[in-house]
């Protein structure tokens, strides 16, 4: 329950629940760059980009890999609706590498056939995925 130093946080990915917590603050990447939120925002609705959610209760902070989607900010509560959500403990650090790995190598080409922004996007989303994983390697 949120209360006068804290608000709601709701963080769901496209097939589960991750978040419903009250929290004292969190930062949220969205589409234009970061944006904090702390008890009482303005209300706002924001697209996300691809990048590291953080989010603190009491004086520990959790992070989360997110991707694309929406966020939507009330006084009392926030709402992530996120295509992709996870928890640093998830990831899978040798498949992420492997996909740095494989857009680096799409991204070096010239071709004329090769999608740019999809091989971009691909990176982005390997390199915030071995960021978040590092953080739970950090904690043990």
């Amino acid at each position: 329950m949120a209360t006068a130093d804290t608000f709601q946080l709701q963080i769901v990915s496209a097939d589960r629940s991750l978040v419903d917590v009250p929290v004292r603050e969190v930062q949220i990447p969205g589409a234009d760059g970061y944006f904090g939120v702390l008890p009482g925002h303005t209300p706002l609705l924001s697209t996300l980009g691809t990048g590291e959610l953080w989010y603190r209760i009491g004086s520990e902070t959790t992070y989360l890999a997110v991707a694309f989607g929406f966020a939507e900010v009330q006084p009392d509560r926030v709402t992530v609706l996120a295509q992709i959500a996870e928890r640093p403990e998830e990831i899978d650090t040798a498949r992420a590498e492997a996909a740095k790995k494989r857009a680096e190598e799409r991204l070096s080409k010239t071709a004329v056939d090769i999608d740019f922004e999809r091989a971009r996007v691909a990176l982005l989303k390997s390199l915030i995925r071995l960021q978040v994983a590092s953080r739970a390697r950090v904690r043990s």
